[in-house]
Formats: C-alpha cells, structure tokens, sequence
C-alpha cells in the first residue's frame, strides 16, 4: 500500500496537473503562466518544480496523460473498443480539462517550440492494440491493415476536434465522430459483425 507520504505526493502531483489544465486550456502555453498555475492549485512554485521540473514538463505530462483519461471508463474489447474510444473521447472533450488541455497542447505545440509526435503515437498503439485483438478475433476485414487504420483515426480525430471546435466549440464533436464510423465501419468490419458494432453516445458510460 502507499504510504501517507506518497498518497500526498500523487494528490499534489494531480492538484498542479489540473490547474494546469485549466489554465493552458483556457490561455495556451504562451499566455499560461506558472504562477497563475501554482495559485489555481493553491501549492508553492516548488511543488511544480518538484513534481514536474519545468512549465514544458507539465505541457508534456498533460499531452501524454490524455488515454489515461479515457481507457478506465470502457470494459469492451476488439473494434468495439476502438470505436468507444473515439466515442467517450468526443464527450470528454466537452468537460475534462485535463483531456482538453493534452489536446490542445498537442495540436499547438509547434507555436511553443515543441515538436514531439509521442502522444499521437501513444494514441496509435493504444488503438492498435485494440484492432490486433479485432483481427485475431475475425472481426475485421482481411485487407484491412490495423496499423494503418489506427493511424487513419488518429489523425481524423484530431482533424475533426479542430473543425469541430472551431464551428461549434465542439457542440457536434460526437455527432461527427459517429458520422465517420457510420462511413467507416462498412469498409473495415467484417461481415459477421459489422451489425452489431454500437455507434452513438449510449455507448458513453455515465459517470
């Protein structure tokens, strides 16, 4: 079991994690100040630099903590999984600052000196990992490449919350998610069960 003192250490850690959030959510990294950060947590400038050694370490953490945001709501597996994925992904959006902040980081990070691809990539492993057990289960079609359509959804998600946003400040983020799948499925799912393949936001757990 953790011990009190490392309990604390994980409580402080996600304090300055989500005021981060809501600070670079709402200014973006060059306007988001580490003192505003530190007095939305309400901890000492120390304890960012503790836990996370620079402004640019907590950008990094955010973008990377963005699955983590998502995988413990789902209990599917195979291509069900991948599409809920994408489906509690377009929900959150509306309503985690720390999901929205790793996403705007990531799209924007060439405007604060940063070129690091590893959160889209984390993201195409996970949905791989996914699509692999999908195909080993029959569940796709045979001249469907995993790694190629995992990279596909990838960049039409990030392409769509842009838009999204943009249009709508995401009002229509899950209805275009399930537009893509309702394009998508019939060419990727196999036969036997690319009815019972569920789109839509009933497939979003209620928490």
């Amino acid at each position: 079991m953790p011990t009190v003192k490392a309990e604390r250490a994980i409580r402080t850690r996600q304090r300055v994690l989500l005021a981060a959030a809501e600070i670079f959510d709402e200014a973006g990294y060059e306007n988001a100040a580490v003192s505003q950060i530190v007095e939305r947590a309400g901890l000492t400038l120390g304890a960012l630099y503790f836990h996370f050694g620079s402004k640019q370490g907590l950008a990094e953490a955010l973008m990377n903590a963005q699955p983590a945001t998502i995988e413990p709501h789902l209990e599917s597996t195979g291509l069900q999984r991948l599409v809920d994925i994408t489906l509690v992904w377009a929900d959150r959006m509306k309503r985690d600052p720390i999901l929205r902040a790793g996403v705007r980081l990531a799209v924007e990070q060439g405007s604060h000196g940063m070129n690091d691809a590893s959160s889209f990539e984390e993201w195409r492993a996970l949905m791989r990992s996914h699509l692999d057990v999908a195909r080993s289960d029959g569940e796709l079609r045979e001249e469907v490449d995993p790694d190629r359509l995992a990279r596909f959804v990838v960049g039409a998600c990030t392409g769509m919350q842009v838009y999204s946003n943009l249009a709508t400040k995401r009002a229509d983020l899950m209805e275009r998610v399930c537009d893509m799948w309702d394009l998508l499925l019939p060419r990727v799912a196999s036969a036997s069960v690319v009815g019972d393949i569920q789109v839509g936001p009933t497939r979003v757990p209620v928490s």
